[in-house]
């Protein structure tokens, strides 16, 4: 046994948890400020229509992010449950093969977005006001989108080798240099929207390079060994990481959602409200994610391992986390809404009302959000899919997409700015009455005995 898996199967679980959960949440937090700035930075070198514009571009950026966790969390995931029954050829073989995949994959997919962009702007609901703003965005990001899916999957085939706070230092890295490259492409070098996509993208890349130091540390399983392609392993990590990339798609699918019922009810005003919202609120769902992204290694591992009992208080830590990190966030909410919207420099006295409004009903999506977040990482780090999957699209796009349409028709904005708390209060019901029914630790024991 290695140091990394003596420590996952013998420390004790508050302080294993903790260790993960401190630098995976500050990581987290981390990739947030990124997203943040960019807001910032534009809001207040561009204006409200390069917000609106980068914006509408946030699916594209999704597309890479779902591929990335996709085939990251899937093969972290097979790769944890080879460690935890001490199989460490068949992990270094789950990781080769997931690295390979991922850059032949994202390299056909960036040729083809790059041939049909305007199409793709088109499609994500860009009008000819906020285009020029779509393209210049997309052109970086969709040219450079390697860099940055190789880079998220490293970081969490690294934190699951027993080393999280080597992807919280990078990730503190790429937040810095992302901070200073947008500062200095937008105001300093006047280069605007595509001056904030290449800040991303270069501080990415900077960011991997200080991954790859992983390889050089004494005890690291990680290795990139020769291999023979083999299609039941790639198939267990897109079986696996389904969840996550549904999840990024999902996001999407909600963004556009949303950008059309605003565009259809207010115009571009509206939009530029999201913008800002979405902005604060990928803060807070990146931090949710974040207490996920700890349970993940650590559930894996126990379940190749069998240790249910440590698998069991494991669960039971991070619900009890996400439920009280909720009621803080809603309380967060009601009184710092304000400053939050200030921090986008609003000239508009109606965009700035509308936003400050529309935060104050959005934010109750985080009493809700965690516990859900949490149970779909669970039953994706065990192997069960499918709840995994159903937890997913309720949340999203399965639910939220016709409450925009019914909720706006009823209450009007109100009913835009409440159509996703509303969907996740629905899924918290579902997803406890389902663990009523069968307990999401104590099942699998059931089902192991089957096999």
């Amino acid at each position: 046994m290695t140091e990394a898996t003596i420590k996952l199967r013998e420390t004790p679980v508050k302080k294993l948890f903790v260790s993960y959960l401190i630098p995976s949440v500050l990581g987290m937090l981390l990739m947030s400020v990124n997203i943040v700035v960019d807001g910032i930075f534009i809001g207040r070198g561009v204006g409200a229509d390069g917000l609106a514009g980068v914006n509408i571009a946030v699916p594209a950026f999704s597309i890479f992010l779902s591929i990335s966790l996709w085939i990251g969390f899937g093969g972290a995931t097979l790769y944890s449950i080879a460690l935890g029954r001490n199989e460490w050829k068949q992990a270094q073989e789950i990781f080769s093969q997931a690295i390979t995949f991922a850059f032949m994959l994202i390299s056909l997919i960036t040729v083809i977005c790059v041939w049909k962009m305007e199409e793709l702007a088109l499609l994500f609901g860009a009008n000819d006001v906020i285009m020029p703003y779509v393209m210049d965005y997309l052109s970086i990001l969709l040219t450079f989108g390697l860099v940055y899916v190789l880079e998220n999957i490293l970081s969490v085939f690294v934190r699951n080798d027993g080393n999280p706070t080597l992807s919280m230092s990078a990730l503190i890295v790429t937040a810095i240099l992302n901070v200073l490259f947008n500062y200095l492409f937008i105001f300093r070098f006047g280069w605007g929207v595509k001056g904030s996509a290449e800040a991303t993208v270069l501080s990415a890349g900077i960011g991997f390079l200080v991954l790859l130091s992983h390889f050089f540390k004494r005890g690291s399983n990680l290795k990139f060994i020769p291999f023979r392609f083999r299609f039941t392993i790639i198939r267990q990590i897109l079986t696996i990481g389904f969840p996550s990339f549904i999840a990024e798609i999902s996001l999407a699918v909600v963004t556009i959602g949303f950008n059309l019922a605003f565009m259809r009810s207010i115009g571009e005003t509206g939009v530029a409200a999201y913008a800002i919202v979405n902005y604060i609120h990928s803060v807070m769902l990146l931090v949710f994610l974040g207490m996920g992204a700890a349970l993940q290694p650590i559930s894996s591992f126990h379940f190749g391992a069998r240790l249910f009992g440590r698998l069991n208080q494991s669960l039971r830590l991070t619900v009890q986390t996400a439920l009280i990190s909720g009621l803080f966030a809603v309380a967060i909410g009601f009184v710092g809404a304000e400053f939050m919207v200030s921090l986008f420099d609003v000239q508009s006295q109606q965009l700035f009302k509308l936003t400050v409004n529309g935060l104050g009903l959005f934010f109750f999506t985080y009493l809700f959000l965690g516990y859900n977040l949490v149970y779909a990482e669970y039953f994706q780090s065990v192997g069960q899919i499918k709840k995994s999957l159903m937890i997913i699209l309720c949340q999203g796009m399965l639910f939220v997409i016709p409450l925009l349409w019914i909720l706006s028709h009823w209450f009007g904005l109100k009913g835009i700015w409440l159509a996703l708390p509303t969907a996740q209060a629905i899924t918290a019901i579902l997803v406890f009455m389902m663990n009523r029914r069968h307990h999401p630790v104590f099942q699998l024991t059931v089902r192991l005995q089957g096999d």
